[in-house]
């Protein structure tokens, strides 16, 4: 179910379930900033969520609230589990989902991470 980004912070959110320790995963990296794991529904070969360790809804909240320092450690996580994954070469795609138009389903701010295979399209055909 797509969320409204502009909505206070969930702290009942799976995604701070998980950074919480109450819902298992299959953690792929953590550091000061943020946590790594694999999707449990994947749409591609290799399919890896990275969530900020900090309360934030969505990339739009990110960006206008979160310190310089938390978004320099949240996009070098990023990079650091793409490379760890060996997706550089031959390529990956990201992605964050914003609101309802954008299918975004949990209110806390994740970047999915694609690789693997080739990924076709961008957006599916109309």
């Amino acid at each position: 179910m797509p969320i409204d980004p502009t909505l206070p912070y969930d702290d009942d959110n799976i995604f701070a379930k998980i950074l919480r320790g109450e819902i298992p995963c299959s953690k792929v990296h953590e550091d000061e900033w943020a946590f790594a794991f694999e999707d449990i529904n994947p749409q591609a070969e290799v399919h890896t969520l990275v969530i900020p360790k900090g309360r934030y809804v969505s990339w739009d909240d990110f960006s206008a609230r979160a310190s310089a320092e938390e978004i320099v450690g949240f996009v070098r996580a990023v990079g650091k589990v793409a490379r760890d994954k060996g997706l550089v070469e031959p390529g990956y795609r990201m992605m964050a989902n914003i609101g309802a138009h954008g299918g975004q389903e949990v209110p806390h701010l994740h970047v999915h991470i694609f690789g693997g295979e080739p990924l076709g399209p961008m957006i599916a055909n109309r």
